[in-house]
């Protein structure tokens, strides 16, 4: 029954129901005939008709509560039905039209049971995916129509092999000048975007092993001469390849015609492909030497398949075998000596006359080696978690309270999230389906658990003043690359290859090996390649795409009661994050801000842990030499070479088209300042660390929590007040409102670095360095480095110590006084002789920092004047000044290049 149809009958019924006149008895076909025809009667006793008079109110009310279960089951609002207390009928008595609700329930029912199979099926990839494709060309669409089923084996290979045959054919004349029009023809930049997006998604279906659903798509554009137009060589290639490595001839010989049919010229990967399925397959041997004829013809000799393309080792060997078994006396060709430098400026530090020195580590080789398996641990793990070092708060009934709440949210939000996660999995893939180049394969590189993840940590660090959504959906897009990196390494034999050459590498750098000295660039590319190469990264508006449709995720599953915004009011669910609009400079800039309920939520909580990623943390070991410019600093996360700004590509099109040779300056360069290992200045820490649980102090550079920010004298005027002093008021809040902001901010990054600096109290660590488009270097770690504010420069000292040596003490008096800025002007043996003139404002301040005349908080580098302060003053006091072991950095030639230099 339709809701109209019971809409119209319970009205009818609710008349009669409370029409005055006596109820008239149900006739023998049916309890509602009675009710709604006046014409019939019974002569059934004043009794009887009592007891059915009753029946017929109980049954109505079963009717109107079944259909109450039916429209709660249908998701449509509540209903409230007065509850009539009635005698219920007889247990031999049934309703028809209770019985037809419950028929429509199990119909319904049985639908939605057939509509879940069919999503499970989507999810499942059960999709009837097309596979041969329409061929344009009549020559070359002639080599597949034979094709049908039920022919025999040895035939249907014989027509393959013609069809990749006159696939490999050269392209006549009137091809060649049409396949050069086109090639001439400007692509727009929507075009060259769409085309990023699409070989994206090749490639990742290759990589998550879904090759049908990307030959699905390649074939569905293919058959559409304006979609074709999209569709490039790479990503033919990139298909050809997925099918080469399942070993399936016959669907890349249809992607192989697809090439031909286009107007596109077959490349080196194009034959390379075809090879490797033929070594895959065992395929005859006249097959393979036709293709490999005509890759000659086309000028590609087989050597460059080995010495040209970057190849994975099972790829290498499949494609060795293929070749060598069309050719017996073929060998792949040795491995290309490394090109050197020629730089005029370089000539000294390349020249291959005498031996390069290189400085060893100050650590043995069994602890480095213990070192690299504990980072190895950090990254496998994807995450580190760190104990924060703010004031720990009174364990109060609102605490705990908030505690329990935000515990149970997120396990809320992880259920829908996972939910909503599967439902946008399966919308995806019935649009891939279609032939749409969505998000389903990247949504299928990690598991729900660790998507769910990556959205729980995002929200849980994200700012109350919001972020920028491209600059959100950028870092959640790196964050799923940098785990899908680190698990095809993880599945892959690369972590055990990785472990072995390292330990290889380590015998450089300890300090009780002996090694040839060569540069540490250099020794690594003599250990050889590694098994898998290095991938490529997404293009930005991939990484973007996909970041915003994470984001997109969190706005959609992540609500909150009500109740947390206002304590009274009706307990309904409310968004916890929303989007806003700011304007930066003369842009629009939209933000992604968390509701203020949640925000104090997490401030009253006031959780002891903080959650990093691991490029976010300095390393345990020496970071590995850069190499090329996506290969070096982490174990296992991909990080590059030049740092730039979201959207900016060109600098990088330029380094990729750099010869090698002329990036070993910087490679070799940022790898040096990566090896510099470092430790943490803990009496200066503990200092730094009371005054920060002690509310701060600005002067000194150490934030002050938010609750110290200014107020305003009033927040609200009294009646009458005039404009001017409104807007005085206004004026005044929104300063006010500006400074907590601000000092929430610095708190914020103040908070981050000294709990890093607490973790990595007792450790000796490194930082990766890469660079930026000017060539100034700055360290991958962003919350605690030696480039950064006074305090972040006064916590970080050598791990390596060496001695003062004759004159290393005047030279720590010398930095003292740069440090200070009162002797700016004066040369150096003035402000030596001043350093002697205030020796004992030195000694105050290195002794009682705190509670003594505190000279070293009138400097201009108050923190690190205190630091160096501390050092001389155990120079001093030490019974030989020159063989004291200093490990304070001291700066020299400032006025060029800020570089520490060991004293």
């Amino acid at each position: 029954m339709s809701a109209l149809r019971w809409t119209r009958s319970a009205a009818g019924l609710g008349r009669v129901l409370r029409s005055p006149g006596p109820h008239r008895p149900p006739s023998e076909e049916g309890t509602f005939g009675g009710f709604c025809s006046s014409r019939r009667s019974s002569a059934a006793s004043p009794r009887e008709q009592h007891v059915l008079r009753e029946w017929g109110h109980a049954e109505l009310l079963e009717v109107l509560e079944a259909r109450v279960r039916q429209l709660r089951a249908e998701g449509t609002p509540e209903m409230r039905v007065k509850k009539v207390q009635v005698d219920r009928p007889p247990q031999g008595h049934s309703s028809r039209w209770a019985q037809k609700l419950e028929a429509e329930k199990r119909v319904k029912q049985r639908r939605q049971k057939e509509v879940d199979q069919q999503k499970q099926a989507l999810t499942q990839e059960f999709w009837t995916l097309h596979k041969e494709p329409k061929i344009w060309n009549k020559k070359l669409a002639g080599y597949l129509q034979p094709s049908k089923k039920g022919t025999p084996t040895n035939s249907e290979e014989k027509q393959l092999a013609q069809a990749l045959q006159a696939a490999l054919g050269r392209l006549s004349s009137r091809e060649a000048e049409a396949l050069a029009r086109k090639k001439a023809k400007a692509v727009e930049a929507q075009i060259l975007v769409l085309q990023q997006k699409f070989l994206a998604f090749f490639e990742c279906c290759v990589c998550t092993g879904q090759v049908p659903l990307a030959h699905h798509v390649l074939v569905t554009h293919h058959n559409n001469g304006d979609r074709q137009q999209v569709l490039t060589l790479h990503m033919y290639n990139t298909v050809m390849l997925g099918w080469a490595r399942k070993g399936s001839f016959r669907e890349l010989v249809y992607v192989f015609l697809m090439l031909k049919d286009a107007g596109l010229s077959p490349d080196l990967c194009s034959y390379a492909a075809a090879l490797q399925c033929m070594g895959r397959r065992d395929q005859d041997v006249r097959t393979i030497q036709r293709c490999l004829k005509q890759m000659m013809e086309e000028g590609f000799q087989p050597q460059l398949l080995f010495t040209d393309l970057v190849l994975e080792e099972e790829d290498r060997a499949a494609l060795l075998r293929a070749v060598v078994k069309a050719e017996p006396a073929f060998r792949p060709p040795p491995q290309a000596p490394s090109p050197v430098n020629t730089s005029t400026l370089l000539k000294d530090i390349y020249s291959k006359e005498g031996p390069v020195s290189y400085p060893k580590l100050h650590l043995p080789l069994d602890t480095l080696q213990d070192l690299f398996y504990q980072q190895l641990h950090v990254e496998l793990s994807s995450s580190v978690c760190v104990q924060s070092v703010e004031k720990a708060p009174v364990m109060s009934k609102e605490v705990i309270e908030a505690r329990k709440t935000l515990q149970a949210l997120r396990e809320q939000w992880e259920v829908e999230l996972l939910r909503v996660l599967r439902e946008t999995k399966a919308t995806m893939g019935r649009q891939a389906y279609e032939g749409q180049p969505t998000l389903y394969p990247f949504l299928c590189l990690l598991s729900e658990g660790e998507f769910v993840s990556i959205l729980m940590q995002v929200l849980k660090v994200l700012p109350a003043q919001g972020e920028p959504l491209i600059q959100l959906a950028h870092n959640l897009g790196l964050r799923v690359l940098n785990r899908h990196l680190v698990k095809q390494k993880q599945v892959t034999n690369h972590v055990q290859k990785l472990g072995q050459r390292y330990s290889q590498y380590l015998q450089l750098l300890a300090s009780d090996t002996q090694v040839a000295p060569c540069l540490p660039r250099e020794y690594w590319e003599s250990l050889g390649p590694l098994e898998a190469p290095a991938q490529q990264p997404w293009s930005v508006p991939v990484l973007l795409q996909l970041g915003k449709q994470l984001a997109e995720l969190l706005v959609q599953a992540v609500q909150m009661p009500r109740s947390l915004a206002a304590r009274q009011g009706a307990q309904r669910s409310i968004p916890v994050l929303y989007h806003v609009y700011s304007f930066r400079s003369y842009r629009q800039v939209g933000i992604l801000k968390p509701h203020p309920a949640f925000t104090h939520l997490l401030e009253t909580a006031a959780e002891p842990t903080l959650t990093f990623e691991t490029t976010e943390v300095p390393m345990l070991c020496p970071p590995l030499p850069w190499t090329s410019l996506h290969s070096g600093a982490y174990l296992l996360s991909s990080t590059k070479l030049m740092r730039a700004t979201e959207g900016t590509t060109q600098h990088q099109r330029l380094l990729e088209q750099c010869p090698p040779a002329q990036l070993h300056g910087p490679l070799d360069a940022l790898t040096q300042l990566g090896n510099c290992a470092w430790r943490v200045n803990g009496h200066l820490l503990d200092l730094v660390l009371q005054i920060f649980r002690d509310k701060g102090c600005m002067p000194l550079g150490v934030p002050p929590p938010r609750s110290e920010a200014p107020r305003p004298a009033r927040y609200q005027l009294p009646p009458g007040s005039t404009p001017v002093h409104k807007s005085e008021l206004r004026k005044e809040l929104a300063r006010c409102l500006k400074v907590a902001r601000e000092m929430h901010s610095l708190r914020s990054e103040a908070l981050y670095r000294l709990s890093l600096a607490q973790h990595l109290r007792h450790r000796v660590f490194w930082l990766p360095h890469n660079m930026d488009f000017r060539g100034r270097t700055y360290p991958c770690p962003p919350h605690f480095n030696h480039l950064g504010s006074d305090l972040a420069r006064a916590l970080l000292e050598f791990a390596e110590g060496r001695p003062l040596g004759p004159r290393g003490l005047d030279w720590l008096k010398i930095h003292l006084i740069n440090l200070t800025g009162l002797k700016k002007g004066d040369s150096l043996r003035m402000r030596l002789a001043f350093a002697d003139e205030v020796m004992e404002e030195i000694l105050d301040s290195a002794d009682n920092p705190l509670t003594g005349r505190k000279w070293w908080m009138e400097a201009d580098e108050p923190w690190q004047t205190l630091a160096c302060c501390m050092e001389v003053a155990h120079a001093v006091r030490s019974p030989d000044p020159a063989a004291y072991i200093s490990h304070l950095p001291v700066h020299q030639a400032e006025t060029v290049w800020v570089l520490p230099q060991s004293t």
